[in-house]
């Protein structure tokens, strides 16, 4: 039995009134297409009679219906190649030879920061003076900046740029706070053809250093710190000791948020007393000597479809970490797609997802907010300081519309009770999001009923840093069961298939997520090379992307995940997922968060462990362990039983708060966990080392 087994009932279900008011049902009348069904059959498949229909279809026809504008029009929609062994491209003439290498919209011209910010700038742009950002940091400041400052700043970057020597497809670091201007840096990046290679705030040295070596830009942009859980989170030192790790980097250019000096500065003048930070001064550069002085005026670099816009990498949780290369045509089509269609972008709205520009989902909100000169909201800090309703204040205090966060986060949220959500006027929201992991039924209902009102529908999302997207998510016009991702993008051609490759879909059995086509937004290849990429994603089957989670579709059409297949609990000759473990424990009236890892066992190869966090007011007991054991051995049968159930009060979670399981593992094996400079809360290990 699986976690989502039994869910059957439709809890949400969007009024004819709001469903007949969204973006994607325009789009329906527009093409004549009746239902759901039909909507992803005509974005996906070649359907027979109908020549409008299928993904090339849709990929086309996306282009002008959101505006999108190309310097220079494509030639074709795509055109497909592939690589010799020496890994250089051969053309196909247009005759696909598979979707490993797809070209979309080739012959063509464009820029990203023409579409997301020039556009909207120009002085006969009525969202000149629209705000694009409403920036919060933790300690209550609020900034606000409009596209006409935005795009002042943002060349001012380019300029600053070129002048150190930056041309086109050169890379360029982002090791920046969450603060506005690191908009300016990633749009600024995009203008002169660079290749923009953001790195999350919350990497220490080896990580940082790994991403550096890596990418080997000239130019780092960093700052002196942020702000976290109400203490000064020093950047400076960590990008310093990166760079003396991995070379490379010849320009520093340091934001100053914290009111640091430079070592050495007349601190005194400065009128603070921040210890200063450590300067190279052939090297290090402040952001206002090296941005003030640049002139306002820029004129964006016209560049074909496929030039390399960003350099994403993977979390690097295991393994080397993978550079993941976006283009300019692929990232903005896909993110401007699935902000209008899936969030229902509308000009009024306000969008805040969660996220640090170093993770996919913070260049994917900018982008696909600022297509449409829509308003993002960024916030710097904790989301549960000073107290645990500082997103419902956030919330509140900027009528936010559309809000996206994790599970995992939700669930601790959750845990501080409801009486920090309810007295805050939430009522601007109109849909909530979430990404990341497996949902488990309470807290999503939580979510919905506490958060959302009982009438947001909730678009839970799932994709990755390989596509800068979604291959699944639901449309906010169609109905919603608990847990679920709705099913198949727009124009996104994915299946399910069992270990032969064989779809097993319309059969309800759980299976692989594979996509069987390419989008615009999936990875160029990887920085490190094709052979990397060909046999990451497509080994498993011929053609077929293996995107590495374990999917179902129910009798009723809505799509459900089930994990990472490779986190499989292999326990004598079966295969579980933990999510479906930790789904079972969750079910509990008791339990808040469980996670569920594997280790060695004589007798079945690999034996499951599980560790819980309790509700508020639940104490630990040997009859509750007890309880929660054959709880999961009567769901999964008697292999899967926890060896060993441990009570924690808390699980090591990174930033964007997914848990680390293979810390949890380590820790439990008494191995080193490695690189965990993304940790959000290191003392949490601690507790898992005593765990009641």
């Amino acid at each position: 039995m699986d976690e989502y087994e039994g869910i059957e009932e439709i809890v949400h279900e969007p009024s004819a009134a709001f469903a007949e008011s969204t973006n994607v049902a325009a789009f329906m009348r527009e093409y004549g297409i009746d239902d759901y069904e039909e909507l992803i059959e005509r974005t996906t498949s070649e359907v027979a009679d109908e020549p409008a229909s299928g993904v090339d279809w849709f990929w086309d026809e996306i282009v002008d219906y959101l505006d999108i504008e190309f310097y220079t029009e494509y030639d074709a929609v795509r055109d497909s190649a592939e690589r010799s062994s020496a890994g250089n491209r051969t053309q196909s003439g247009g005759d696909s030879d598979g979707p490993q290498f797809s070209d979309w919209y080739p012959g063509g011209e464009i820029n990203v920061a023409h579409n997301v910010v020039d556009r909207h700038a120009a002085v006969d742009s009525p969202n000149r003076n629209r705000v694009a950002l409403i920036w919060e940091g933790e300690p209550g400041d609020v900034r606000e900046v409009t596209f006409h400052e935005l795009a002042r700043q943002t060349n001012r970057v380019a300029n600053y740029l070129e002048s150190v020597g930056v041309e086109t497809g050169d890379t360029v670091g982002l090791y920046m706070p969450m603060v506005p201007e690191v908009v300016s840096i990633l749009y600024g990046c995009l203008k002169v053809g660079a290749i923009a290679v953001p790195i999350f705030s919350g990497f220490g040295t080896e990580a940082t250093a790994t991403r550096i070596a890596d990418a080997e830009p000239a130019v780092l942009f960093t700052g002196d710190g942020f702000y976290r859980r109400g203490s000064e989170v020093r950047l400076k030192a960590t990008a310093d000791a990166a760079i003396e790790e991995a070379g490379h980097v010849e320009h520093a250019v340091v934001y100053d948020r914290l009111g640091a000096t430079p070592a050495g500065a007349d601190d005194a003048a400065s009128g603070t007393d921040t210890e200063p930070v450590q300067w190279t001064p052939d090297r290090d550069v402040t952001w206002t000597e090296a941005i003030a002085s640049q002139p306002v005026g820029y004129e964006t670099k016209r560049l074909p479809s496929d030039q390399e816009s960003m350099l994403l990498y993977s979390s690097g949780t295991t393994g080397e970490p993978k550079g993941i290369v976006h283009t300019h045509a692929g990232v903005l089509t896909q993110c401007a797609k699935e902000i209008h269609f899936g969030f229902d972008q509308q000009p009024a709205d306000r969008f805040f997802w969660v996220s640090d520009i170093g993770w996919m989902m913070g260049p994917w909100t900018l982008i696909g907010n600022h297509a449409f000169g829509g308003t993002v909201v960024m916030y710097e800090g904790a989301p549960d300081h000073p107290e645990p309703d500082r997103f419902w204040e956030l919330i509140e205090r900027h009528s936010i519309t559309q809000f996206g966060i994790s599970p995992t986060a939700i669930r601790a949220l959750r845990k501080h009770g409801d009486q920090w959500v309810e007295g805050h006027d939430l009522s601007s929201l109109r849909i909530l999001g979430s990404t990341g992991e497996p949902w488990d039924p309470e807290s999503w209902r939580w979510f919905y009923d506490a958060v959302g009102g009982g009438d947001c529908p909730i678009i839970n999302i799932s994709g990755g840093t390989e596509i800068c997207g979604c291959f699944l998510m639901p449309m906010p016009n169609q109905p919603l069961k608990p847990c679920t991702l709705g099913g198949p993008g727009l124009g996104m051609a994915v299946d399910i298939v069992d270990e032969t490759g064989e779809s097993v879909r319309e059969s309800g059995d759980r299976g692989y997520l594979v996509a069987r086509d390419s989008c615009p937004s999936m990875t160029k290849s990887l920085w490190s090379g094709d052979e990397r990429y060909l046999e990451e994603y497509w080994s498993t089957w011929e053609d077929l992307w293996d995107h590495g989670d374990f999917a179902q579709e129910d009798a009723d059409g809505f799509w459900f995940l089930h994990g990472r297949a490779d986190d499989a609990l292999n326990v004598a000759g079966r295969k579980v997922g933990p999510a479906e473990i930790e789904g079972v424990l969750i079910d509990h009236d008791a339990v808040n968060q469980a996670a569920a890892v594997g280790v060695p066992d004589d007798t079945t190869g690999t034996a499951v462990v599980a560790y819980v966090v309790l509700e508020p007011g639940v104490d630990p007991s040997d009859d509750l362990r007890e309880e929660l054991r054959t709880l999961v051995g009567e769901e999964h049968g008697k292999p899967f039983r926890p060896r060993e159930l441990l009570f924690v009060d808390a699980f090591p979670k990174t930033q964007s708060g997914k848990i680390i399981r293979r810390a949890i593992e380590s820790v439990y094996k008494g191995e080193d966990p490695g690189d965990l400079s993304s940790m959000e809360n290191p003392e949490s290990l601690a507790d898992l080392r005593d765990p009641a």
